[in-house]
């Protein structure tokens, strides 16, 4: 409404002509008052990732570095505080209103009923709260009355002109009279407003009384805490002036003179204002007290007249500047009307409209309309002055949805002021106003005339209809959908007994959604539940000797079941037949038990709520529920994502629930997080479920949007989990009386004395309470101190080593990505201090950056990760550098030398990455005045000896420019160690493993002995996703170990399955990966259970020795399940060439076999030397792999492997011999082209009889002739290669004995696995599992891991493992069948309804585990192919085999090259795309576009497809179609894989340098 435009012109000269921006939305409006007259700015949101219509233009506002008129900190841009609307958001208020900064509150109603006991506590603290009344169509103005007297200042504004206006009246009049002020409006008031200009700051500026301003943020306001009154008072700012009677006459007086109209038209404020003579008569008459004032008395309390004289006042200085006037009550109207309408609602505007065109014999003519601005305090003397003696009826309208008296609040407020004072009012009627369409307006206003102007008028008729049109909140709590993966374990867990009292999409009549959501609510519906369950239980027993079943069979299960009604077990097994007993009976008395049949099960009772209900434990029903002992269970899920508890409000921190628990001591409690440990939830759930009292679960499910990805929330949990801000526990008071610990803490990587951390905790937190101006600093991460000094306590420790030393200082600091600038940084440093130099090298992230001017001589190596990026061990010191202000380098010398590769970003806008930390970094040292001591010096990957090229041209100017460069006599430098060193010094393999295994100080082994362990079967690792935050804790990275097991042919039996899944859930990280080199792959195994988990492996009667390292690995066979006897034959070929090719080594035993005494005794006795008769000392020049394929399945790849052996049957039906195949090899490395994939070439055949001596005489010819010099180039690929391949077989032939026979015909039709049953010739039945890349686990969508242990577990026949990474259930007798596909069928095993695209896939581990990955592979493939497959279906391509393959690095695990299209990671996020491979595995791909992302894979993908739905031959390949389309060239041998490269060479042929 715009009742403040009904006098006076308005003069443009006052406003902003050259705002280019307006204004639309009363939110707007508001943003940018609160903005300029704020220090800090609550913004309350719908959640974290959404934004309300306030907070985006606050954020706009912060992101422009806007300056507020009255923040006081450096750059004048107030703090944005972004919070949850359920997360208790006026706690934020507490500290910085205390503390002196001008706070104010952008939020919705919904906040303002759970706020109250808040409001009460910061009514006299200069607060404003901007409200937007919910819901947006039809505002409830029933949350206003409800809290009008929690002693705040309300203001009411309808217009948009008024929202922006009314809002610095708001903030004005908090600063005037130090009282919270709330100004509430309802935004369907204005949506037809034309677009108002912004404010003059002047006019804001003068308005807010910057002298008072300044007052009050020199001030500070002591508290011990929030929860009891500070005694805290509001006083005012200035000397009240009482207005005189004139100027109350002309304020009335206007308020007469207005005609209905100025309600209706809504006068936009395009207009001028005019400044009066009055405007400089309140401006003198308004100057401040003076600061220097020596003798002052105690300021009075500010009263309800001292508010409306401040208001009255504030709005007299607006008028005066903008030409708007308003007053605590605005009339509008004739002067001499009889009726008026009082209205408190949202509806004003379209009933003045309707009045202003009333006809003269109209019941409503000649009224008129009354609306409160200064809603509270209520000043009725004030109601009363602008009611003209004429009027003699008053109609109250009141807009209040949830009416809880039978009086409205306004009417009474409107009827004590009337009645009290004089006047002519006869009537005053009260209206419920509900939602009046605009059609109906006038026929609405006809009723509540003819009622009002009635001899006996009738109170509280509604006046429309109460719900407005459905409009759904964005504050309404729902629950993510991240969020319903604990309410399924549940349903898992508990079935028909789960209870769930708040579940999701479950209606609650007249509740509404977020009363539904609260504890309060929770725990009275399960408490009534609980009543119900002991009213049925005691109508069971009654009806159990009852007359009125027409059959007993009900009274027997009755009573079987009345004596085990409490027992969940005993009572749920005889549930389901008394059930079946009453149905068959159909008797009244059974229909009546049966509409309650859900309670013949002793339910599990949850309550599941949210972290919002951490904020306020002491007045919430969390701690109803805790008081009351009574048996319920609380699910409370916690989504705050561990990457923003760093942005959290320190003095509004949620309590930890799990301690306020404990503390009552008859409380289960645990702490779990579903993606960290499924198990642990589990088993928690059920400890919760078994507990006779209350029992708190907390959950943490990090996630900050609803489309975050299971990936994201995986990160989130694991940094959480392992960093210990979220620990795994379980307290079970329980466990006393069975005389075991209350407390298991079940975090593996955290587990240490809980008690001293809480004490500290607690410490902390008192302290900082009891002395606030040491709160700030203690909030901070000590960590953050502790690096620091470290890094000067080392840094001072060398200085002192090197001040004896003669010579220059040279200090050396790397950025080291890969471990290249590392090795030539330490190199560098050994040859300085040869010559004489006091050198000092260390990481750029140990480094103080503060001693950089103050280095007399400093040189960089800086590697390039990424798009261009500094590696991780550089990023800290770059951003310190490049954001530094202060620097002063001009003393320093420095150079910059950096490792890249020209090509690895090929197109040429990616040209600019090349080299460019290292580029950057020289060019900011510049800039701050540092001299070079020589160029910047550039080593590039596709120089002809790589980096070193440039290195060698750098370095010897380093030692001109510090005139060591002539130096004599300086020692030999000793050769790298090389990995055949390490081999050869290892006495076969033992190293020091053992020492380092019992070296508890660290989780690490030496790099040494990780170079061994390989060989053993395991790698050394640690957890990428959270290595940058443990790194920022001091923390050594969280090493754990991959164990992989040696499985020829990858043929279990069901109890070697299970025992491998307890090893993965006792000793792992509760998965199991199945590889494609066909066997069991775990993940997680820290170093302390490193040896009893390689000890249950061998008691499983597997190995894992020469699973990995430089020797022959795991035999593969093709899983065949179609030809069982068959199958046999080649099977036992592959298991005898795995014994035949095993290490003789006794190490093995020695380190993981034997007792744990601490003493490292060899099994042949300390005399005796172990003897390789195969190997040697130094094993192999590089791993080795072998596989064997049965036609027409190239199910293993058997091109891509060092040897690969092809099955050929006999006319007979059984094996005959095998076509030989060697050289094949997948490694590569990103832009070298020295290195390639290769696929076996044919040798020939050989009888299957002589195989096992046919792989030996192979890997015997690579042992003596392969490269050992160059691991790059040390695979049998290469070795055939530089032979050729018929010398490299005459050799072979030579150590044999005999010679190749011709190579026998074969044909492969596919190299993917047929899923599904299928029968073999014995009539045995084989099932084809797809386990997306190979991944065993549980989630809380697909239990996989526990249906695929329950099928072993009955023991039927064997598990095969495929070398696409799935899994055959085998062997399976048609008796068996039933109870196997039941259990399927259970846990969704037998679900086969996937894309072609998706079942032909495959993907190496990758990150988080893998040290070499440069790109996510497993986690990310699925989320790919997700995005392509509705382009699959469009094109009618679902069903269609195509073979994708993705790995993190160029390696190849996952067997890339061969794939029809692969992706091949290149940097985080992004991946090499190579198309043509053959589907048979019969051909290379070739790289089709380089380092794309996913959006630039989708454009390429998507229309790529279509091409090949539309145009492709029958039958033909997607691969095969690539090549004969012409997108890519064919590889026709690995060594012109790089050859023809299409799109290189028309993006490099036109940049040539």
């Amino acid at each position: 409404m715009a009742f403040l435009f009904r006098s006076g012109s308005i003069d443009n000269s006052k406003m902003d002509a050259a705002a280019s921006h307006q204004i639309h939305t009363p939110e707007e409006a508001v943003s940018r008052i609160a903005y300029l007259s704020s220090d800090v700015i609550v913004s309350v949101q719908p959640s974290l990732a959404t934004d309300s219509p306030f907070s985006s233009h606050l954020k706009r506002y912060a992101s422009r570095k806007d300056k507020s008129i009255v923040a006081k900190n450096a750059d004048a841009v107030p703090e944005i505080q972004s919070v949850r609307h359920n997360a208790d958001p006026l706690l934020s208020v507490f500290a910085p209103i205390r503390s002196g900064k001008l706070v104010s509150v952008t939020t919705t109603s919904s906040i303002l009923l759970a706020s109250i006991s808040h409001l009460y506590k910061l009514a006299n603290y200069p607060v404003v709260l901007h409200v937007s009344l919910e819901p947006r169509t039809f505002a409830d103005y029933s949350v206003i009355t409800s809290i009008r007297n929690s002693g705040w200042t309300f203001l009411h504004s309808e217009s948009l002109q008024e929202a922006q206006d009314i809002a610095l009246t708001a903030h004005a009049l908090a600063i005037h009279t130090g009282k919270g002020v709330i100004h509430f409006f309802a935004p369907s008031t204005s949506t037809s407003d034309k677009p108002v200009a912004p404010e003059d700051p002047s006019v804001v500026r003068g308005l807010l009384d910057i002298e008072s301003v300044r007052r009050f943020q020199a001030s500070t306001i002591s508290a011990s805490g929030i929860y009891a009154d500070d005694g805290h008072v509001a006083v005012s700012s200035r000397v009240p002036e009482p207005l005189t009677d004139a100027e109350h006459q002309a304020d009335t007086a206007g308020g007469l003179q207005a005609p209905v109209s100025a309600v209706a038209s809504k006068v936009t404020s395009a207009g001028t204002s005019v400044k009066t003579s009055r405007a400089s008569e309140s401006g003198d008459s308004e100057a401040s007290v003076s600061v220097a004032t020596t003798v002052e008395t105690a300021p009075p309390q500010i009263t309800s007249a001292d508010i409306y004289e401040s208001a009255t006042r504030i709005w007299r200085q607006l008028e005066a500047a903008v030409g708007r006037s308003y007053s605590a009550f605005e009339y509008t109207g004739p002067p001499n009307a009889t009726n008026a309408l009082f209205i408190f609602g949202s509806d004003a505007g379209s009933f003045g409209e309707v009045l202003d065109s009333a006809k003269p014999d109209d019941v409503f003519a000649n009224a008129a309309i009354i609306t409160p601005r200064l809603y509270r305090p209520w000043i009725g003397s004030k109601l009363v002055q602008v009611i003209p003696k004429s009027i003699k009826r008053i109609a109250v309208l009141e807009q209040i949805q949830r009416k809880t008296t039978k009086w409205g609040p306004t009417l009474i407020d409107v009827l004590t002021s009337i009645k009290s004072g004089p006047g002519g009012v006869e009537h005053i009627v009260g209206y419920q106003l509900g939602y009046v369409d605009p059609k109906v307006i006038t026929q609405a206003l006809r009723g509540i005339f003819q009622n009002l102007t009635s001899p006996k008028p009738i109170q509280n008729l509604e006046v429309g209809v109460r719900e407005a049109p459905e409009e759904e909140s964005q504050y309404t709590t729902k629950p993510s959908t991240h969020e319903t993966a604990y309410n399924k374990i549940l349903q898992q867990l508990f079935g028909k007994r789960s209870y769930v009292a708040n579940a999701i999409k479950s209606q609650h009549a007249g509740i509404s959604a977020t009363i539904s959501a609260s504890p309060e609510f929770g725990f009275g519906s399960l408490l009534a539940r609980k009543d119900l369950r002991s009213r049925f239980v005691a109508e069971a027993k009654a009806a159990a000797s009852s007359k009125d079943f027409i059959t007993d069979a009900p009274k027997n299960w009755l009573a079987k079941w009345a004596l085990a009604a409490e027992d969940p077990s005993k009572a749920s097994e005889i549930a389901d037949d008394v059930i079946a007993r009453l149905e068959t009976d159909g008797s009244p008395l059974s229909q009546k038990l049966l509409a309650n049949k859900a309670l013949f099960r002793k339910e599990s009772l949850w309550l599941t709520g949210s972290d919002a209900w951490a904020y306020d434990l002491g007045n919430s029903g969390v701690h109803h529920v805790l008081a009351s002992g009574e048996n319920v269970n609380m699910l409370i899920i916690d989504s705050t994502p561990y990457s923003e508890k760093a942005a959290a409000d320190a003095e509004r921190r949620k309590k930890d629930i799990g301690l306020y628990a404990m503390n009552f001591g008859n409380v289960y409690v645990a702490s779990t997080a579903v993606y960290s440990s499924y198990t642990q939830v589990l088993q928690a759930l059920l400890e919760a479920d078994k507990f006779d009292g209350p029992s708190v679960v907390l959950a943490y499910l990090p996630y900050f949007g609803e489309g975050d990805s299971p990936l994201t929330v995986l990160q989130e949990t694991k940094k959480a989990v392992e960093a210990g801000y979220w620990p795994l526990y379980r307290w079970n008071p329980d466990n006393e009386k069975k005389g075991e610990p209350n407390f298991t803490l079940d975090s593996e990587l955290i587990k240490l004395e809980l008690k001293k951390f809480l004490e500290r905790d607690n410490q902390l937190t008192q302290l900082m309470k009891k002395e606030p101006k040491f709160a700030a600093s203690l909030a901070q991460d000590y960590g953050t101190e502790v690096r620091a000094q470290q890094k000067r306590k080392a840094k001072d420790a060398y200085n002192q080593l090197l001040e004896g030393l003669l010579g220059a200082p040279l200090t050396i600091l790397y950025a080291s990505d890969n471990g290249n600038a590392a090795t030539l940084a330490k190199r560098l440093g050994n040859r300085g201090r040869a010559r004489g130099l006091k050198t000092c090298v260390m990481a750029m992230e140990d480094y103080p950056v503060e001693d950089l001017a103050g280095e007399e001589n400093i040189v960089f190596l800086a590697s390039t990760a990424g798009q261009g990026e500094f590696p991780q061990n550089g990023l800290a010191f770059w951003d310190a550098v490049k954001d530094s202000t202060e620097l002063d380098l001009a003393t320093v010398n420095y150079s910059v030398f950096g490792l890249g590769d020209s090509h690895y970003w090929p197109r040429k806008e990616d040209k600019i990455f090349y080299n460019k930390p290292a580029k950057d970094l020289d060019r900011v040292l510049a800039n701050f005045g540092g001299k070079r001591l020589a160029d910047i010096g550039l080593g590039d990957d596709q120089d002809p000896d790589g980096f070193q090229t440039g290195y060698q041209e750098w370095e010897p100017k380093i030692w001109a420019a510090l005139g060591v460069d002539k130096v004599e006599g300086l020692p030999e430098e000793p050769p790298p160690v090389t990995n055949e060193d390490i081999k050869l010094a290892s006495n076969y393999l033992r190293g020091t493993i053992v020492e380092g295994l019992n070296d508890t100080s660290t989780g690490a082994l030496s790099a040494w002995d990780q170079q061994l362990t390989k060989f053993h079967g395991t790698y050394m690792q640690d957890d990428r996703d959270v290595r940058d935050e443990r790194k920022a804790q001091g923390l050594e990275p969280a090493y754990s170990f991959m164990i992989r097991c040696r499985l020829a042919g990858g043929v279990a039996t069901p109890k070697q399955w299970v025992q491998m899944d307890d090893i993965s859930t006792s000793l792992g990280n509760e998965t199991m990966k199945l590889t494609t080199r066909q066997t069991f792959q775990f993940h997680g195994v820290v170093k302390g259970k490193l040896k009893p988990a390689m000890q249950a492996i061998n008691r499983a009667l597997m190995s894992t020795i020469a699973a990995c390292g430089d020797v022959n690995r795991n035999v593969m066979c093709s899983s065949l399940p179609t030809q069982s006897k068959y199958h046999k034959q080649v099977h036992t070929v592959s298991q005898k060439i795995s014994d035949h090719l095993l290490p003789a080594t006794t190490a093995y035993h020695e380190i993981w076999l034997t007792d744990d005494d601490n003493k490292k005794t060899q099994v042949a006795g300390e005399a005796v030397q172990d003897f390789e008769p195969l190997y040697g000392p130094t094993y192999l020049p590089r791993k080795f792999k072998i596989t064997i394929a049965i036609p027409p399945h190239n199910d293993t790849d058997v091109y891509a492997h060092d040897i690969g052996l092809i099955a050929i049957k006999g006319k007979d039906g059984n094996l005959e011999g095998f076509n030989i195949l060697a050289g094949g090899g997948m490694g590569a490395t990103h832009n070298n082209k020295k290195t390639y994939p290769q696929m076996g070439r044919m040798f020939g055949y050989c009888s299957a009889e002589d195989a096992h001596i046919v792989c030996e005489k192979i890997m015997l010819v690579q042992r003596d002739h392969g490269d050992r010099k160059n691991r790059k180039h040390a695979r049998l690929k290469y070795t055939i290669d530089d032979m050729g391949v018929d010398v490299f077989r005459g050799k072979v032939e030579e150590l044999w004995g005999k010679k190749f026979a011709e190579e026998r015909p074969f044909e492969f039709k596919s190299n993917v696995d047929t899923f599904g049953w299928q029968k073999d010739e014995n009539g045995l039945n084989h099932f084809t599992f797809f386990i997306e890349n190979g991944r065993i686990e549980d989630t809380p969508d697909f239990r996989m891991k526990t249906g695929l242990r329950e099928i072993a577990q009955l023991g039927k026949g064997e598990f095969r493992l495929t070398g696409n990474q799935h899994l055959i259930l085998s062997n399976i007798a048609d008796e068996d069948l039933p109870a196997i596909k039941e259990l399927m069928k259970s846990y969704k095993l037998d679900n086969l309804q996937f894309s072609g695209l998706r079942l032909s896939s495959s993907a190496c581990v990758a990150f988080p585990t893998c040290g070499l990955a440069m790109a996510e592979s497993e986690r990310y493939l699925p989320v790919l192919i997700s995005k392509l497959e509705s382009c699959l279906e469009e094109n009618g391509l679902r069903q269609d085999s195509i073979v994708m393959r993705m790995t993190g690095c160029p390696n190849g695990c996952a067997r890339p090259w061969l794939a029809e299209v692969a992706f091949v990671g290149k940097a985080y996020g992004a991946y090499n795309m190579y198309l043509g491979g053959g589907y048979h595995g019969q051909r290379l791909n070739k790289l089709y576009r380089s380092s794309i992302k996913e959006d630039e894979i989708l454009e390429i993908m998507k229309p790529l497809l279509k091409q090949y739905a539309l145009e492709r031959l029958e039958g033909e390949r997607f691969g095969d179609f690539c090549i004969r389309a012409g997108i890519i060239k064919a590889t026709t041998d690995g060594r012109n894989f790089h050859d023809n490269i299409m799109f290189q060479v028309a993006e490099e042929g036109s940049d040539e340098e």
